[in-house]
């Protein structure tokens, strides 16, 4: 099992918990869970070169539900651990989202994007 298995679960999780009924989120949902595919293997995560904007979002849309809806209760009750996967797995998907957001903008010929995660907590 990887390490970042927890991190694969939240996004599979979000994923999961999305309304999905336009196309576009149905498309973020289902980068989530490519993403949350590659995570489940290890540290590396590929994002196809047409997918860069739509993996950003994805990530921005993951960050934001974390941070409104699963954050606050884990501080709430007092449990450190899962604050700091949270705040970990939020921290990677908004270092996801200026890296892609800003290969997206500055490349002129696009190329798949490798993120590399870091450690976790």
């Amino acid at each position: 099992m990887s390490d970042y298995f927890f991190y694969a679960a939240m996004l599979r999780f979000v994923a999961n918990k999305t309304e999905a009924a336009d196309p576009g989120a149905h498309a973020m949902m289902a980068e989530l869970r490519a993403v949350a595919d590659a995570a489940s293997a290890g540290p590396r995560v590929t994002v196809a070169a047409d997918r860069l904007e739509l993996a950003a979002r994805a990530f921005a849309g993951f960050a934001a539900f974390l941070q409104k809806q699963i954050l606050p209760e884990a501080v709430a009750l007092g449990n450190a651990g899962a604050e700091a996967q949270l705040r970990w797995a939020v921290d990677v998907a908004m270092a996801g989202v200026n890296t892609l957001l800003g290969r997206a903008a500055l490349v002129e010929e696009r190329c798949a994007v490798e993120l590399i995660l870091p450690p976790p907590p």
